[in-house]
């Protein structure tokens, strides 16, 4: 008993002791809200990282909170507000259905915890708006996923762009090509529905679109269309766009988890006055094409040192991940902080106004038609 006594008072003096030096000095205990597939990736990148650790993980269907906590040596919970009670969390990270995450990181914000939420921020604006602030306000970090820009390929042509190596952007394409069944959608009820997921657009190519504008620059309008064709839901498997820049380069979306019989390509090009680039693969992953009018030594090398990511799992969310503990621990700019994530939000939701509407859509807008993020019943979720 007396040994207990002493055990105690020595765990209560270390948590102490970590109080007063802060996640500067030991690790950061990192917390799931969410235990579908996408936790999985979470767990093993944060296993990975120096100074971060997993500590508790936490879902509604408590049986699947157990199975992924008995895998990775952690504490369960069915309630997220218990957990963050009892656990020493300095990260929460929310994996919640994507209609979700708004109000999920509204409600987590009390608990003055550095917040990772998977894309998308939120669904609607208004909502965006809200949880930016509410972290301002709280002194809390922001993080939204945006794993594909950490992916080696991406970063190449980010650099070129940064190096104004394609000189005047002419075009940027993205396509998704992917399949969905209607098993995958009938798996989970809230997926492929406007309150809490929308369609190809929201959900499958969002990435791209954030990859898009990333690469291009500020979107002045959008003309899109939209069809569902191969499933049945709410929103669309199929879309397909025109983007104006306010450069002046313009910019084609083609988004479809109607390929058949299986997936093809999730792919960017940047074409420019002095040179193009094709990045391709399954998600941005593979580099297809590289050239420039004006020739460099390390294009030489290109292919080899950055034509794809290495084939470790999760290797993407691993190099964002260890990003967020280096902002926390050092102070660096998030690379994807909320303001950067309410960018593709906007972009989104103005395709949607677009397709709803059959015209052209400024961006800078409030939206009217979009039901993204509105239950059938009219109402916001």
């Amino acid at each position: 008993m007396l040994r207990a006594l002493v055990a105690r008072m020595g765990e209560r003096r270390m948590k102490a002791r970590e109080r007063r030096q802060g996640p500067r000095a030991r690790e950061l205990r990192f917390a799931l809200i969410g235990c579908s597939n996408i936790a999985v990736k979470h767990a093993e990148a944060l296993a990975r990282i120096e100074g971060a650790r997993l500590t508790a993980v936490c879902d509604l269907v408590e049986e699947r909170a157990r199975t992924l906590a008995d895998k990775y040596g952690v504490a369960h919970y069915a309630d997220y507000h218990r957990m963050l009670d009892a656990e020493g969390v300095d990260v929460v990270t929310v994996l919640t259905p994507s209609g979700d995450h708004g109000a999920r990181v509204l409600d987590v914000v009390q608990h003055g915890r550095h917040i990772v939420v998977e894309k998308p921020l939120a669904l609607r604006l208004e909502e965006a708006d809200a949880v930016i602030s509410a972290c301002d306000v709280a002194g809390v970090k922001l993080f939204v996923v945006k794993q594909n820009r950490l992916n080696r390929p991406v970063q190449a042509l980010r650099h070129a762009v940064d190096e104004r190596r394609f000189g005047k952007l002419v075009l940027g394409t993205i396509r998704v090509r992917w399949c969905r069944h209607q098993s995958y959608y009938d798996a989970a009820p809230w997926r492929g529905t406007w309150a809490l997921d929308g369609g190809v657009l929201t959900n499958q190519a969002s990435h791209h679109i954030d990859m898009l504008e990333w690469m291009m620059g500020p979107v002045q309008s959008v003309s899109a269309m939209t069809a569902t064709r191969l499933v049945t839901i709410e929103a669309e498997d199929t879309a397909v766009a025109t983007v104006r820049f306010v450069n002046g380069a313009l910019g084609v979306i083609e988004a479809t988890t109607a390929t058949r019989p299986d997936d093809l390509e999730g792919s960017i090009s940047v074409l420019g006055e002095k040179g193009a680039v094709v990045i391709g693969g399954f998600a941005m992953d593979r580099l297809v094409t590289w050239q420039f009018a004006e020739a460099r030594p390390e294009d030489e090398q290109i292919f080899e040192t950055y034509g794809e990511n290495p084939p470790q799992f999760a290797w993407n969310h691993t190099e964002y991940l260890r990003g967020v503990v280096a902002t926390i621990r050092e102070g660096h700019k998030a690379l994807v902080d909320g303001l950067e994530g309410r960018k593709s939000i906007e972009l989104i939701n103005a395709l949607y106004e677009s397709a709803e509407t059959g015209r052209e859509v400024s961006l800078r807008f409030r939206p009217r038609e979009s039901r993204l993020g509105i239950g059938t019943d009219g109402a916001e979720k």
